[in-house]
């Protein structure tokens, strides 16, 4: 579920698995991606990134590595005993990942909750392989739906591949974050929209009440 804007090669295992460039998909996804980000914020994210269909996802904030500004980006994940781990998907030019490279203290919006923690990557093929296929099965609609083959049905050689250009990150997660830093952070909108609703609706209709009072007078 992650994208960035540097080039991904046409040739690797990556790019041979796609149903379209991943160039292409890169900007699908920029668009998803900010969608999804949204959901979190407005308090969604347990809905619109909690589900077998859509996949499980949380949001991932990075350092970035020339501005130093916070940047957010939505990755399937699996997690595990007090650390979770998500793929590189679109390789190891995602800004993201190159971001971690820089800084690994990154911060995750998971479900309700908010964490900081340090990333690393996974070099033992013996520990990462298994977390591999469970966060491609955890994709939901995306383990197949770009791709020519389900990625969390491809043989171990051919994910040891495919890992080769987009490795497993491990986050281990060591502080909780205060609330006003974790996802929903905007669902303050929630009712401050439904209150403008009410007073709209009860406007119009004190409106046509006195409409159908100087009507009928």
């Amino acid at each position: 579920m992650n994208q960035d804007r540097a080039p991904l090669g046409q040739h690797g295992e990556l790019a041979q698995l796609y149903r379209v460039p991943p160039d292409r998909l890169r900007a699908v996804f920029r668009v998803f991606n900010k969608f999804m980000v949204a959901m979190f914020r407005l308090g969604l994210g347990p809905y619109a990134g909690g589900n077998p269909y859509t996949g499980y996802i949380m949001v991932l904030t990075t350092t970035g590595r020339r501005t130093g500004l916070p940047r957010r980006t939505p990755v399937n994940y699996a997690q595990g005993e007090g650390e979770v781990y998500c793929l590189v998907g679109f390789g190891q030019s995602s800004h993201w990942y190159r971001n971690v490279l820089a800084n690994p203290n990154v911060q995750v919006w998971v479900g309700r909750e908010g964490w900081s923690g340090r990333a690393e990557v996974m070099t033992d093929p013996t520990e990462w392989l298994p977390i591999y296929r469970h966060i491609a099965h955890r994709a939901g609609f995306a383990d197949r739906a770009f791709t020519t083959e389900a990625i969390s049905e491809l043989s171990d050689e051919r994910l040891l591949r495919l890992a080769a250009e987009g490795p497993v990150i491990r986050i281990r997660l060591d502080r909780k974050l205060p609330r006003a830093e974790g996802p929903g952070d905007l669902a303050w909108l929630w009712p401050v929209v439904g209150a403008g609703f009410l007073a709209g609706w009860l406007i119009r209709r004190r409106r046509a009440g006195k409409r159908r009072g100087e009507a009928g007078s």
